[in-house]
């Protein structure tokens, strides 16, 4: 069984910051890609951020120069640092890990439950 468990969302002002965490436990071989994504009221869910396993980033247009992705292997963890935070960011947060269980298993996405982050004043 594998589980992300995210944490450090919360309410903040615009302007501020905030760090969140997703750490993926379990039977797990191998983590590919790992990435952040939003979902407001009414929207579509987003991607916000991807990290590879080699560290190569991307990034939506939105939070170019404000977010930065970061992944600890060592400790199945990716980060999301949020700067200069704006009201248009309130959003549940998910984080996605494309993972395998075994060696000769295939990949498959699986999903934290998601973090609450509030801007506003």
């Amino acid at each position: 069984q594998v589980q992300l468990v995210e944490s450090g969302g919360g309410l903040v002002q615009p302007g501020g910051s905030l760090t969140l965490s997703c750490t993926a436990s379990g039977t797990i071989f191998s983590i590919n890609g790992m990435g952040w994504y939003r979902q407001a009221p009414g929207k579509e869910r987003e991607l916000v951020a991807g990290i590879s396993s080699s560290s190569n980033t991307n990034y939506a247009d939105s939070v170019k120069g404000r977010f930065t992705i970061s992944r600890d292997n060592a400790k199945n963890t990716v980060y999301l640092q949020m700067n200069s935070l704006k009201p248009d960011d309130t959003a549940v947060y998910y984080c996605k890990a494309r993972l395998k269980l075994s060696r000769w298993g295939y990949e498959s996405d699986y999903w934290g439950q998601g973090t609450q982050v509030t801007v506003s004043s």
